[in-house]
């Protein structure tokens, strides 16, 4: 009887693992759903897996380009799932039937019904049609004819020190140092003793900034793969202490304000609330304890800037208002009310710059505004009176872009700044005028920035660029008034073999004066007409091509190409009239100012017309494809980086924090939902022409792109390929909008010269051990 008994006991073990193994293979994969957050659909996937009797799980959050976050628990009992991320504060509890689980999605004090079926989980866009890593190692081996000195590594090599820092008090160095897997973490050096301690360890994940919050922190920013949703993390000076400040999925954090005045917080803000809308925070640096200091509920009509003054007051906000008018608002009774002081368009501009702490009266600031001109100027400002008391600085050839005031001199005005051909710098007080004087004498011909200065300005780090350095840190010790060299960037680039960048100016065909640069490889300057890249910005509203090193200008000229960049119609810097001008010009009056600045330089007798290549990023890789579609024989190839491809998918892909500009973005751009607009629309999106797409493409894509989706890459590739058209496709799948990792910008760049030199110009196969 007792053998019975324990034989049935076995048998009912047996099957009971049995139903438990067999559940552990239902469950086990990819689940996903959907979160429905104030009319903004989220989707959410969750791959669970079974192993060693134990469930786990991560998560992603395929919008915010977030993928495989592990999570802390996974439990799955009476058909009951329950996974949690404790850190984060996200829970979700879901009951399966059906092959379904039906359940609520926590995070924080929010509450959310979330169903989630089973899937399969693919990599973003169409895995296949990448080209193979063989196929593009093979294309990188093609070289031009001409000999040259440095390799691909040579200009795209991080640095193997950077982004040096001095703490407040001036006793530690804090920097970046790369080791032999081209990981980049953080050091700090004791300036008294030396000793140097790694405080912050690279891993999967980039670095993307870090800085000193007082003399014994310091804190960092991350993301995930590209995506862009950045989180703070904080570090103590020697190492311990770490900890992210904020660990929300989907979450992404900007820095508003550093409180010099407090040591333990800073002010933040996040789209923790609502992912289309940013409030503000005060964050402890130390716990990561949390105040919301104010409340963004509006979703229809946002704050999108916050104006706090040093002391962490929130002072004013701009609120957007119907999509496309600003609202400025400011508290005359210490943040008690706050009172609409002007009605702005979007196209104005009105920014604080900095209140004035110099006075005892508390609402004079110094602001930035193209209220009174077509260029934006700086004035004193009485913001209760909301009347200009005086006008400071004005150029009547380029906006103005900021000033800078001493903290340890009372808050004395230093100097203004703006850009032209190069960038300007306007001495005002008497101090900085002799800094200034001391500098410039002691390093000509350089572009000089301030990198930093201890809180009391003994110690300065002086920047030092040119178009041809790439970057030089120097320390200056005020109180000994003596220069000290720090760290050279990148010391095996020789000035004297970098190529010259020029500024040019010339008149479009329809009468606008229009800037830009060329950089001409020794050919050009000896006589000889050469080949051209032409290298449309990003953007495009308001960004703007500079004087200074450029690594890949100066990469193609050591291959024997030139760069043309223009600052077409829509480029920042130049003032309301010609920034307005290429609104709803985009892929029209834009490109001709392209092609007029092609034309300018070939009549220069520097270029050969006929060996024309197009290469840019973002708007930079739609105006690629825009001008083989557009032009299709003025270029005899192209090179696509994240760009857009198709006007209509752009606009329904954008992050859910864009969403409150999209009136913004449609005036800039086009509206689908006005006839004669979306005709245009129809002409300039280049996957709409794809038969007229002659010349070799190479397509570069970042597969977690928030702000260009991998689709609008795919599309292209695809409508090629179904013509029959073999086109190079490069995606990664750790990165985001362009390339951040350094192996991978290194393969992108080896790639792109073998393109050009098969494409571009007359050019041989040369062996691969030959340096690239």
């Amino acid at each position: 009887m007792k053998t019975k008994i324990l034989k049935l006991s076995i048998s009912l073990v047996l099957f009971l693992g049995l139903i438990t193994q067999t559940q552990a293979q239902e469950i086990a994969g990819a689940w996903e759903g959907k979160l429905s957050v104030q009319g903004t659909e989220l989707p959410l996937l969750f791959n669970v897996t079974f192993e060693n009797d134990e469930y786990s799980s991560t998560m992603d959050s395929p919008s915010q380009g977030a993928t495989g976050i592990p999570m802390d628990v996974t439990i799955f009992v009476d058909n009951q799932l329950t996974i949690e991320f404790k850190q984060a504060g996200i829970k979700y509890v879901g009951t399966l039937a059906d092959n379904t689980f039906t359940g609520t999605f926590y995070q924080g004090t929010n509450e959310l019904p979330l169903t989630l079926s089973k899937t399969v989980k693919t990599k973003p866009g169409n895995i296949s049609l990448p080209t193979s890593d063989e196929e593009l190692a093979k294309l990188a081996t093609w070289k031009p004819i001409n000999s040259y000195k440095y390799s691909v590594e040579d200009y795209f090599a991080k640095p193997k020190a950077s982004s040096f820092n001095f703490s407040p008090d001036g006793s530690y160095l804090s920097y970046r140092e790369k080791d032999e897997n081209k990981k980049n973490h953080v050091y700090v050096k004791n300036l008294e003793t030396g000793e140097v301690t790694r405080i912050i360890e690279e891993k999967d994940e980039l670095i993307r900034g870090f800085g000193w919050a007082n003399e014994n922190r310091i804190i960092y920013i991350m993301d995930k793969g590209g995506n862009e949703d950045f989180h703070l993390f904080a570090v103590d000076l020697d190492g311990q202490n770490q900890k992210e400040l904020t660990p929300f999925e989907g979450v992404k954090v900007n820095i508003l304000n550093s409180l010099k005045e407090d040591k333990d917080h800073m002010i933040i803000s996040m789209n923790q609330n609502n992912p289309q809308i940013f409030e503000p925070y005060k964050i402890n640096i130390v716990t990561g304890a949390l105040e919301q200091l104010y409340k963004n509920d509006d979703a229809a009509n946002p704050i999108n800037g916050y104006e706090f003054d040093k002391d962490g007051n929130l002072r004013g906000f701009a609120k957007l208002r119907e999509g496309v008018n600003i609202d400025w608002y400011y508290t005359l009774d210490e943040g008690k009310t706050y009172e609409k002081m002007r009605e702005l368009s979007w196209k104005d501009s009105f920014s604080i710059s900095s209140f004035n702490y110099a006075t005892e009266y508390p609402h004079d600031a110094y602001v930035v505004s193209n209220l009174e001109s077509d260029k934006s100027e700086i004035y004193l400002y009485d913001l209760k009176e909301h009347k200009i008391i005086k006008k400071l600085y004005s150029n009547d050839k380029y906006d103005v872009s900021g000033l800078s005031l001493s903290r340890h001199r009372g808050y004395e005005l230093d100097y203004f700044a703006y850009e032209g051909e190069k960038q300007v710098i306007i001495p005002v007080s008497d101090y900085y005028k002799k800094l200034h004087k001391r500098i410039t004498t002691k390093f000509p011909d350089y572009n000089y920035s301030i990198a930093d200065a201890t809180d009391d300005e003994s110690k300065y780090l002086i920047f030092l660029q040119s178009d041809k350095l790439y970057g030089t840190y120097y320390s200056y010790d005020a109180k000994k008034d003596r220069f000290e060299l720090l760290y050279n960037l990148m010391p095996n680039l020789d000035e004297k073999d970098m190529a010259e960048m020029r500024p040019i100016t010339f008149t479009s065909r329809d009468g606008k004066t229009i800037h830009g640069y060329i950089t001409l490889p020794k050919a050009a300057l000896n006589g000889e007409r050469v080949p051209v890249i032409v290298n449309p910005h990003g953007g495009p509203q308001g960004i703007r091509d500079s004087w200074g090193f450029n690594p890949e200008a100066q990469l193609f000229a050591s291959r024997g190409y030139a760069t043309l960049q223009v600052n077409f119609r829509i480029s920042g810097g130049y003032g309301r009239e010609f920034l307005e001008s290429g609104f709803k010009q985009i892929g029209r009056k834009a490109m001709d100012d392209v092609e007029d600045g092609l034309k300018y330089v070939v009549d220069q007798g520097w270029l050969d017309k006929d060996n024309a290549a197009i290469y840019g990023g973002s708007h930079g890789g739609y105006a690629v494809l825009r001008g083989l579609t557009k032009t299709p024989d003025l270029y005899k190839c192209g090179v696509d980086y994240v760009g857009v491809s198709n006007l209509f998918t752009f606009m329904e892909s954008i992050p859910p924090y864009w969403k409150p500009y999209l009136k913004i973005i449609k005036e800039i751009w086009y509206d689908a939902d006005v006839p004669e607009e979306k005709a245009i629309m129809d002409e300039v999106s280049p996957v709409n022409h794809i038969d007229k797409i002659t010349k070799p493409l190479f397509v570069v894509q970042g597969a977690n792109d928030p702000r260009v989706n991998i689709n609008e890459s795919d599309q292209i590739v695809e409508g090629l390929r179904a013509r029959g058209v073999d086109v190079p496709y490069m995606v990664k799948y750790d990165e985001g909008h362009g390339f951040g990792k350094e192996e991978n910008r290194i393969e992108l760049y080896k790639a792109m010269m073998g393109f050009y030199a098969k494409h571009l110009d007359q050019s041989i196969k040369k062996d691969e051990t030959i340096k690239n």
